[in-house]
């Protein structure tokens, strides 16, 4: 049986993922947070890639800090999403403003508070549905998509 395993574990390398965190931080007034990327100019919540020495909830107040400028509360985590062509697994967490100033950073050349609806007009729908889907609640969702469309669970 051991032999076995060591066997199957060195026919097969390792699948190699990284992980994400993305911040839906929400306002009284119920507008979110959103940032055009430098890189691609496509709308999309701040987040970036986690650090090997961090928390998920430290990672995300740094991100969002980073790219816009704004402090945030982090309060729960609202869904995992899996970009299956590119093995990122992004974990999204709503959040609360706490202080700060918006700005633009290396990272975004736009931060906007958008509406729900603007979200929806804006983002991709991979990108949109964690917004949407940290204001719906009844989460952690589990999705899964290839980079432009949702995949069905299942």
């Amino acid at each position: 049986m051991l032999l076995y395993m060591s066997q199957s574990q060195e026919a097969t390398p390792p699948p190699l993922h990284s992980v994400s965190v993305a911040g839906v931080v929400v306002r009284e007034d119920g507008r979110l947070l959103a940032i055009r990327r430098a890189d691609n100019g496509t709308w999309e919540l701040p987040g970036g890639i986690l650090e090997l020495d961090e928390t998920p909830e430290a990672g995300v107040a740094r991100e969002v800090l980073e790219e816009t400028g704004i402090h945030v509360e982090v309060d729960e985590l609202t869904g995992i999403y899996k970009n299956l062509t590119r093995g990122i697994v992004a974990l999204v967490f709503r959040c609360k403003p706490s202080g700060g100033t918006e700005r633009t950073s290396s990272e975004s050349t736009a931060v906007s508070w958008l509406t729900p609806d603007e979200v929806s007009e804006r983002m991709s729908e991979v990108y949109a549905i964690r917004l949407l889907d940290a204001l719906g609640g009844n989460g952690p969702h589990v999705r899964s998509h290839d980079g432009r469309h949702l995949i069905p669970a299942g």
